[in-house]
């Protein structure tokens, strides 16, 4: 797949532009969309770590700063669609993530763990979107190797805000976004 083949929708699920058949996940996307005026790109994979999380129905637990520093909380998992649900899969999946993300930060947890399927990551274009898809591959990897090992002591809190606030807080000051 390039550039081109990607088909740009409506809200609606019009085709605006291009010339193949939308994504046939494109009802999921468009739930996210009309609900989250924040997502401005998804991404839907099947990565290898964090799609075996979603496999075992496990949120990513927040065990070390690489997590904290893009995620500002547990990836979360979704619960199983129903039987009914099927009807529509891939609009209620949609309706299952949003669900998920009812007390939750979007911008803040950037990606959903969906039961017995694989992740959907988002962010404020498609660059920001795959960026976010790639962290919680790594930190999906991360968790798993952690729990071999036989650690299930989660990061404190303190230091998860403070790494996740010195990139994203108000008083942001990690990086190289301006002059010395």
């Amino acid at each position: 797949m390039v550039a081109e083949d990607i088909v740009i929708v409506d809200l609606d699920g019009n085709v605006v532009e291009g010339s193949l058949k939308p994504s046939s996940d494109t009802p999921t996307h468009l739930e996210l969309y009309r609900a989250h005026k924040e997502m401005g790109g998804i991404v839907h994979t099947h990565s290898t770590y964090a799609t075996a999380f979603a496999q075992a129905g496990k949120d990513i637990r927040a065990y070390g700063t690489t997590h904290a520093d893009y995620f500002c909380g547990d990836v979360p998992c979704s619960r199983s669609l129903t039987e009914s649900e099927m009807t529509e899969y891939e609009k209620n999946t949609g309706v299952v993530i949003n669900e998920t993300f009812e007390n939750k930060d979007v911008v803040a947890i950037p990606a959903c763990l969906v039961k017995n399927h694989g992740v959907f990551a988002w962010g404020r274009d498609a660059d920001e979107s795959v960026y976010h898809a790639t962290v919680a591959e790594e930190i999906a990897k991360m968790a798993y190797l952690t729990e071999t090992l036989g650690c299930s002591q989660r990061l404190p809190q303190y230091v998860a805000d403070k790494h996740y606030n010195r990139k994203h807080g108000k008083n942001a000051y990690y990086g190289q976004n301006t002059k010395y």
